[in-house]
């Protein structure tokens, strides 16, 4: 391995050669192509769509808009970038100069004057590439912030107006030769968007019209919910014109593609002392529960509902299986539907209500009508109808059964004795004769049947009572 230049001298023999942060991204990107590597290790779904538009967008060295709704991962994809950029790039070690300046060929009239006083013996440092990405959220940025200021202090120190020692650099300056990333496009001020649309157009920093250029080497990326993006007058045509590729996200299309987003970005350790073993038929209702939201009438389908939802759910009904081991000595714990009684504490907030229909629902109102359509669209891929009304017909007798995250596992053949057939229809989910599964499979036959509004469900603090409808 090549050991690392420390002067401009150095840095020459070894044969270093100056290249954009965009060509340089170029490079990486198609040298991982070449060897066949996952280009965005952990992101699931967007291997056919999202993905190879990223991958144009890099090859063509566009600066790029990610444009989705929340909890599509565009904040994660934009710092994802970051792979592409080489572990570490050779900068002007000049004194009190905020730019990394290139080495061969310095943009600040301090780094001119410091290469051409100190020649081949211009000491040199090193910029990883963990430190060449940086990002803001548009709320509250200033142009001062991201583009820069007249600096009042150096004004007093007698320094001329017009010079470059006047000035107090933004953040997009200081990512010369790097990657600046604006969350929320949309939010952010005119006069910052005027400014940023003179980078992307031009290429040079103009603060407060004075005769001061930066030629500035920088990817530029963007984020924005489409429902705000494409609102009159939230966005400047000039800026919007100048993007080179608006890269579409979208939530999983399959719920296969969800769970496995949901699993992986929970970080939930199944093991330990109390392990938990999770039917796939939960996994399939807390997935359900935000492509039922996503469609809901009663949900602001412009805000989005976030991956985030079916995540804080998840971790909260594992959560509670782990508590019932914890209290009852079970093991391994596994998931009943009404751990998921609990999942109101995790799922509120998480939604923005559409409050332009006639509907007076609540919050948790809402919360509830979903938990009902994703339990009826699971529950009927895996029991045959043919039997529940006979069941519901028992429940019309007086006949109530009451269920619980507290229940010891052991008792629910006991308390289904009148309701037989729902033991049965049980067996139709999940054959398995370890108590702990039969548990959940008997109250996931008992909520498919509130669900179908066969009979009527009433919760309280993990309780749930199923009675005649």
């Amino acid at each position: 391995m090549t050991t690392r230049a420390t002067t401009v001298g150095e840095l020459r023999a070894q044969g270093w050669r100056s290249r954009s942060v965009k060509r340089e991204l170029r490079d990486n990107l198609t040298a991982a192509l070449r060897r066949g590597d996952d280009l965005f290790p952990g992101i699931i779904g967007y291997e056919s769509t999202v993905i190879p538009e990223i991958v144009n967008a890099v090859l063509a060295g566009h600066d790029i808009l990610f444009l989705g709704e929340k909890g599509q991962g565009k904040s994660r994809l934009m710092r994802m970038l970051a792979r592409f950029l080489d572990d570490a790039i050779p900068y002007l070690d000049v004194p009190g100069c905020p730019v990394h300046e290139d080495p061969l060929a310095p943009i600040t009239r301090a780094g001119r004057e410091y290469a051409a006083a100190a020649g081949d013996g211009a000491k040199i440092a090193w910029w990883s590439k963990a430190e060449r990405y940086a990002e803001r959220l548009s709320p509250g940025t200033k142009f001062a912030d991201i583009i820069g200021e007249i600096d009042p202090a150096k004004l007093l120190s007698g320094t001329s107006m017009g010079a470059e020692d006047a000035l107090h650099l933004g953040l997009i300056p200081r990512m010369h030769r790097g990657i600046f990333a604006m969350n929320e496009l949309p939010d952010l001020d005119d006069l910052v968007q005027v400014g940023l649309f003179n980078i992307l157009e031009e290429r040079d920093v103009q603060i407060r019209g004075y005769p001061i250029k930066f030629d500035i080497d920088v990817l530029v990326l963007f984020s924005a919910n489409p429902s705000t993006y494409n609102r009159s007058g939230k966005v400047i045509p000039q800026l919007k014109d100048r993007i080179g590729t608006t890269v579409q996200t979208h939530y999983p299309r399959t719920r296969d593609a969800g769970i496995q987003i949901m699993e992986d970005e929970s970080r939930v350790d199944l093991g330990g002392e109390f392990p938990v073993a999770v039917p796939r038929f939960m996994k399939e209702v807390v997935e359900e529960m935000s492509i039922a939201a996503r469609k809901s009438r009663y949900v602001d389908h412009a805000s989005g509902v976030s991956a985030r939802f079916s995540i804080a759910n998840y971790r909260t009904m594992i959560a509670s299986a782990r508590q019932r081991a914890i209290r009852l000595g079970e093991k391994p714990a596994v998931p009943r539907m009404s751990d998921l009684a609990h999942f109101h504490a995790s799922a509120v907030g998480k939604l923005e209500l559409d409050m332009m229909g006639a509907h007076q629902m609540s919050e948790r109102q809402t919360l509830d009508s979903i938990l009902a359509e994703a339990v009826k669209t699971v529950f009927q891929e895996y029991v045959d109808q043919h039997g529940l009304e006979e069941i519901a017909d028992v429940f019309a007798k007086g006949v109530k059964i009451e269920v619980g995250d507290m229940l010891p596992s052991a008792h629910y053949e006991t308390i289904l004795k009148r309701v037989p057939k729902v033991w049965e229809k049980a067996f139709e989910v999940n054959a398995a004769a370890d108590a702990a599964v039969r548990a959940s499979c008997v109250e996931f036959v008992l909520a498919g049947l509130w669900a179908g509004d066969k009979v009527s469900r009433a919760e309280r603090h993990g309780r749930v009572m199923y009675d005649v409808k």
